[in-house]
């Protein structure tokens, strides 16, 4: 985290007439923030990292709004910049939970989220990479190309994780319904 962020309500993008690079993140946010925390909530399995991680990813893309405006793909930025926080903040949260096992306090609020549930607890038995595939190309509706860059993969890794993630799936499937 950064030592000063700015206040997204009363900071500007940047100096535009009229504040129109306000405006349009405001409207870029409102537009996005449900489907990327819903996101972020089925990859992390917990909704208070899926809130800090959407508002990183949010403050990151805010900063560069002149840029990111003129983008191809600005959404797609902005899921890749979300990923990539996700990708640290899961290494570091995997190295404090060697240093410190069982200090970490569990979410059952994420169930909470009953329109979720059942995705929730169908994605769970995935790796964190399968999962990530997953919501991103069969929930969100991207490319392996998209995805691909989004998680900083290739897309043919993509692929294999999306693959082994609907076999698995359907295995789990089979047993619990044969």
């Amino acid at each position: 985290m950064q030592d000063h962020a700015p206040d997204l309500a009363t900071e500007p993008a940047a100096a535009a007439p009229g504040g129109d690079l306000a405006l349009e993140f405001d409207l870029f946010f409102e537009g996005e923030r449900a489907r990327l925390f819903q996101a972020l909530c089925l990859v992390t399995r917990n909704r208070f990292e899926a809130e800090e991680l959407a508002q990183d990813a949010f403050l990151a893309v805010y900063e560069r709004w002149d840029r990111v405006r003129e983008m191809e793909d600005p959404t797609g930025y902005l899921y890749r910049t979300a990923m990539n926080a996700f990708r640290s903040w899961h290494r570091r949260s995997a190295l404090a939970a060697k240093r410190a096992i069982g200090l970490a306090r569990s979410d059952d609020s994420i169930e909470q989220l009953e329109d979720q549930d059942v995705v929730v607890r169908t994605l769970a038995p995935l790796t964190t990479r399968q999962r990530a595939a997953v919501v991103l190309i069969d929930l969100l509706g991207y490319s392996s190309d998209e995805a691909g860059r989004m998680l900083g993969v290739r897309p043919s890794t993509v692929r294999t994780h999306v693959e082994r993630a609907h076999r698995d799936l359907k295995a789990r499937m089979g047993r619990s319904h044969g």
